[in-house]
């Protein structure tokens, strides 16, 4: 009697110490954050139709001049990482600012909040302008 309490106790700690480790994932989210270049982010734009463009200059730079379908959030606001929060984390992002910097800045933020998939524009739409790649005020 005593070998099967001793087997039983023996197999329910067995159990309890597998059972929980095997009910878990090993998978873990993957964060892609990339520089990218304008052509290739016009690319990117064509192939991905659901791609969210940020542009995070003040409102001032963006009422100027911004790519089409571009939503504002600036990046010198209180409220920016906020703002970002309100966002679907597991879309495609393709960030952008004047010349790289703020959205460079940006897309480490978004990484840190857990955003899966940025892209940020390099050279900003400085150098997207200077590639004669669209853009709409």
């Amino acid at each position: 009697m005593k070998k099967f309490r001793l087997l039983s106790l023996t197999l329910l700690i067995t159990i309890g110490i597998i059972l929980p480790s095997g009910c878990t994932s090993n998978e873990t989210s993957i964060t892609i954050i990339e520089d990218i270049t304008p052509e290739n982010a016009f690319t990117l734009i064509q192939d991905n139709p659901d791609i969210i463009i940020i542009d995070v200059r003040t409102p001032r730079e963006f009422e100027e001049e911004h790519i089409e379908n571009a939503i504002n959030i600036n990046f010198y606001s209180s409220a920016f990482i906020e703002n970002l929060k309100t966002l679907d984390k597991n879309k495609t992002y393709l960030v952008y600012c004047a010349i790289g910097v703020r959205s460079s800045n940006a897309v480490k933020i978004m990484a840190d909040i857990d955003f899966t998939k940025t892209y940020n524009l390099l050279g900003g739409i400085k150098q997207w302008k200077s590639q004669g790649l669209p853009t709409a005020n």
